[in-house]
């Protein structure tokens, strides 16, 4: 499901395209298809904003070339996964800590397109995967102190091989939070968490997502559709 979505994603793609090059497991296939039509010459002259460390060293090793996001004005498409996607195409992302140059990526593309698999698609957000929060790494207790009064319980995100915490490609921490009903208002969740002072950025992409590739098994052939947005 993974592999033909991410194909599928590659055709919005072209030529001359400034492209936000996305993280995770489905990104990092997609990746791996849009330097395939790079060394075919299907494509030409693109130049790829990374969205994390991952997407960065793929990208290099593939010879996709790549700009920093402070030296372009806008991007044509960025392409990214999701940890969840609701009916209104608000998603959670940030499962593997990138969320927040994922953000800035999304933020300043004229179109930001998402691919998933269908286990993504959810009714309403953070009822079972938690929202990632990254905070300043002295201010983790006091930050996981006022989710608490929000009625949030959150988790210090722990390394695997590790001793210790996950640190982000910033530098910082991860506070994984689950709101006792879920988010019901995605917009307001992602102010409230953003004002709290220690708050770097939380996993909550709200109002940026354009179009959502979704790929699933059908009559055990893996097929990919495009829902339409609700609300």
């Amino acid at each position: 499901m993974k592999q033909i979505v991410a194909d599928a994603a590659i055709k919005e793609v072209k030529s001359n395209m400034v492209l936000g090059l996305g993280s995770g497991s489905t990104a990092a296939l997609m990746i791996k298809s849009l330097a395939d039509q790079i060394r075919s010459g299907k494509l030409q002259n693109i130049r790829g904003v990374a969205t994390s460390f991952q997407s960065e060293v793929l990208a290099l090793e593939l010879d996709i070339p790549l700009v920093d996001l402070a030296s372009v004005s806008q991007i044509d498409l960025a392409i990214d996964g999701a940890d969840e996607v609701d009916p209104g195409f608000q998603l959670i992302k940030g499962g593997g800590a990138c969320h927040v140059r994922e953000k800035l990526v999304a933020s300043k593309a004229n179109q930001l397109l998402i691919v998933v698999d269908e286990t993504k698609l959810v009714q309403n957000l953070n009822h079972s995967f938690p929202l990632p929060v990254e905070v300043l790494p002295n201010a983790w207790k006091q930050v996981q102190e006022v989710i608490e009064e929000m009625n949030g319980s959150s988790t210090l995100r722990m390394a695997t091989k590790k001793a210790g915490p996950v640190v982000t490609d910033q530098g910082n921490l991860v506070l994984d939070v689950l709101f006792n009903d879920g988010i019901k208002n995605p917009r307001e969740t992602e102010i409230s968490l953003n004002n709290i002072p220690g708050v770097l950025e939380n996993g909550l992409f709200v109002d940026l997502t354009d179009k959502v590739l979704v790929g699933k098994i059908e009559d055990n052939i893996p097929v990919v559709y495009s829902p339409s947005k609700v609300g």
